[in-house]
């Protein structure tokens, strides 16, 4: 399964037969529903920020479009004044584009305001809207239950003349918020609830920041989002599954109105482990402080990963291999630290950094001497040359790259053990220095001058290469190591008697202030990413200054002694 997301087979699963949506898309094509068009679109609701569920969609509306030589357009749906806000738009547009894609135009529901007021209008006046006085409590308790029909409204039978007028009185602001609402007149007795007289539009006297206070009623979701798909003349309206039970009143107010009627296609939205998908969970996280603000690397959001690190490919690889579905289901987020891996790997330089360090002092090397080794800048591409690293008498090497009584397979450094340092020379412990306390504070070793390069003549070899950072050259670092947000894998199984607060992990974030790096990374800047030799990839935070370079962890390398040590109980 390809993850090219400009190639056409991206959407086939692994037995070669295309998914759903592929398979209507193309029957309209055949039949000529569309005349062979293919226009789509991406409508997110600027209350919170985009996040990793998100790319599912924007990866489909955008891919499909491409693939059939059609548009996307991006779509605010900002119909309702009192939550969204323009730093959630000017967000959402950054992800989008930083995600790799362009839509053909960009609009706003509110675009739209007076043309879905005409058009409420005409339901009104073919007798399939009424003004309805009855509280949001009320509407709730006529609607009936799944296995109880719903009673009609003491107000549905309005006549067309008395429910223009107040509609028009609700529009010039004369009743107070929540005194009556605009319902459309379909079936209280449907089995589908949605069908049951569904509000149409509410007072809200709320200044919006596109139209002002020109309006003080607002339209629903599901009347705003099929008429504007209409207007636009978006061919296939895709949207996630929940509103799979919204689809016939999408297709009947398109009816009534007698308007172009696009098709409107469900598919299983992505979720991950480990991770909080819901807005108002998210917006909690930020508003409690719980969190440093919607990017930060722990969050689920797109602004979050791109801080983090994860590239926008590996965001558009997981989405090709987990593909196009009817099931929900849950992904493990490892699957996309494997595809962050695989982009890294090709495109990240490597450096020798160190973040706990543990002073090493090679005694029968001469104090004023420094010497420079060459290593490969990547070596998935030799092509980009070789970087320059100082070695000097005193090192710093990872405290966990010694044990002064090492259990058996340890093949790091231990006393009269001998480790390559990598690029360098061999060296071999002598002598372990600690403190008052009994702690390790400094080890010395001796080297061999002829294993200059990292291979010994005599043609000897050790078990173990470590890396390292000169002492005197290291630049000073602070790194953020973090972990998945919530302990429990899957979300869907926290207790419903518990806040989710009591979900979040306690240690998803370490905070390392004295890293060593190697000299080369001086002059780096936010957003950089590189390969932390043995350690795993890491991304300058935009917390960096002159004065201070700031790392986040993107994600770990394997490491095979980690999974030893789990395996014998060490």
């Amino acid at each position: 399964m390809t993850t090219d997301v400009n190639n056409t087979g991206e959407n086939e699963n692994l037995e070669g037969k295309k998914d759903f949506i592929h398979e209507i898309i193309e029957e309209h094509n055949a039949n000529g529903r569309f005349g062979g068009r293919v226009h789509t679109r991406f409508p997110p609701e600027p209350n919170g920020y985009l996040h990793i569920g998100h790319a599912k969609s924007i990866w489909i509306n955008f891919g499909l479009a491409d693939e059939y030589g059609g548009k996307t357009n991006l779509r605010f749906d900002d119909t309702n004044p009192t939550k969204e806000e323009q730093e959630y738009i000017d967000a959402i547009i950054r992800d989008v584009r930083w995600l790799g894609y362009e839509w053909e135009g960009l609009y706003y529901a509110s675009d739209y305001f007076g043309q879905l007021y005409e058009w409420a209008l005409k339901l009104i006046t073919d007798g399939k809207a009424y003004v309805d006085d009855l509280s949001a409590d009320e509407i709730r308790e006529y609607r009936g239950t799944l296995t109880e029909p719903g009673r009609n409204s003491p107000y549905r039978d309005r006549s067309v003349e008395e429910n223009l007028d107040l509609f028009e009185r609700m529009r010039k602001g004369e009743f107070a918020e929540g005194s009556r609402v605009l319902r459309a007149k379909i079936d209280m007795t449907s089995p589908n609830l949605n069908l049951r007289d569904p509000v149409l539009y509410r007072i809200l006297f709320a200044h919006h920041p596109r139209t002002g206070d020109q309006w003080c009623i607002y339209p629903m979701y599901d009347w705003a989002h099929g008429q504007s798909d209409s207007i636009e003349g978006v061919t296939h309206s895709i949207c996630t599954l929940e509103f799979e039970d919204h689809r016939p009143l999408y297709d009947w107010f398109a009816d009534q109105l007698g308007i172009f009627h696009p098709q409107q296609i469900e598919f299983a939205r992505l979720n991950l482990t480990h991770t909080v998908m819901s807005k108002r969970k998210l917006l909690r996280l930020v508003k409690e402080g719980h969190v440093r603000g919607w990017d930060d690397p722990r969050m689920s959001t797109l602004s979050a990963m791109r801080r983090r690190g994860i590239p926008p490919k590996a965001i558009r690889a997981m989405c090709a291999q987990t593909g196009i579905t009817k099931t929900n289901g849950i992904v493990d987020i490892q699957l996309l630290e494997y595809f962050a891996r695989q982009e890294l790997n090709k495109n990240a330089p490597r450096v020798m950094a160190v973040l706990r360090p543990l002073k090493v002092v090679v005694t029968n090397y001469p104090e004023d001497k420094v010497e420079e080794f060459e290593a490969l800048i990547n070596p998935e591409d030799p092509s980009l040359g070789t970087r320059t690293v100082p070695f000097s008498r005193v090192l710093y090497i990872e405290q966990e790259d010694f044990m002064e009584n090492p259990p058996p397979k340890f093949y790091r450094l231990s006393p009269g053990k001998e480790v390559r340092l990598r690029a360098a020379y061999f060296v071999k412990c002598d002598e372990v220095i600690k403190d008052a306390d009994g702690n390790i504070v400094e080890i010395r070793c001796t080297y061999d001058p002829e294993t200059r390069g990292g291979d010994a003549k005599d043609g000897r070899k050790v078990k173990a290469t470590l890396h390292w950072v000169s002492a005197e050259h290291a630049v000073k670092a602070e790194v953020r190591l973090y972990d998945y947000l919530l302990t429990v894998a899957n979300p869907a199984e926290m207790d419903d008697d518990k806040d989710f607060l009591d979900y979040v992990n306690p240690d998803s974030l370490e905070v390392i202030a004295n890293a060593y790096i190697e000299p080369t990374i001086e002059q780096a800047e936010p957003g950089m990413q590189y390969q932390f030799e043995r350690l795993g990839y890491f991304t300058i935070d935009p917390d960096t200054t002159p004065e201070k370079l700031v790392f986040n962890r993107t994600v770990t390398l394997k490491d095979e002694w980690a999974k030893l040590q789990k395996s014998i109980g060490g």
